[in-house]
């Protein structure tokens, strides 16, 4: 994993894909710039781990370029098995923003992968700073949290 600098072009994307991301999605643009320096650009390996399966959650991922594989083990002794493939636009994580939960499953660069990265830390700083942006997370995430518990989403 290798820290890379950002430059307009990746804000730009940056910014259009967090509209896609149910945290994100409500905010207003002056909120997104606040926002945005704190997320970082990585690059990854082929076959470079992102994070294991239990770890605990302290960062939210979007992929800005190459494919990831999200892998869950069962067992102990069970070999892991991929649930998914993601790509440019995706993301993954968002749920350890609010959580520090174990990880579900792991991920698992395929390629030369760039993600840009949000820490859990940097994003319960601005929820501290922005009370209305605080209050629309908590709203979407006890939909998630029912929705997960309900056995959908």
């Amino acid at each position: 994993m290798e820290k890379l600098t950002m430059g307009d072009a990746e804000f730009g994307l940056l910014a259009r894909v967090l509209r896609k991301v149910d945290f994100f999605a409500p905010m207003t643009i002056g909120q997104m710039e606040k926002v945005l320096p704190y997320i970082m650009l990585y690059s990854y390996k082929p076959d470079e781990t992102v994070f294991k399966q239990g770890s605990i959650g302290d960062a939210f991922y979007i992929v800005h370029q190459g494919r990831v594989c999200v892998r869950i083990k069962k067992g102990f002794f069970s070999f892991s098995k991929t649930i998914t493939t993601l790509g440019p636009g995706d993301f993954f994580g968002e749920m350890a923003l609010l959580s520090s939960d174990p990880r579900s499953a792991s991920v698992v660069a395929l390629e030369p992968t760039r993600l840009f990265v949000l820490l859990q830390a940097d994003f319960q700083f601005i929820l501290k700073e922005n009370a209305a942006f605080a209050e629309e997370v908590k709203k979407i995430a006890a939909r998630r949290k029912f929705a997960s518990n309900q056995g959908g989403g």
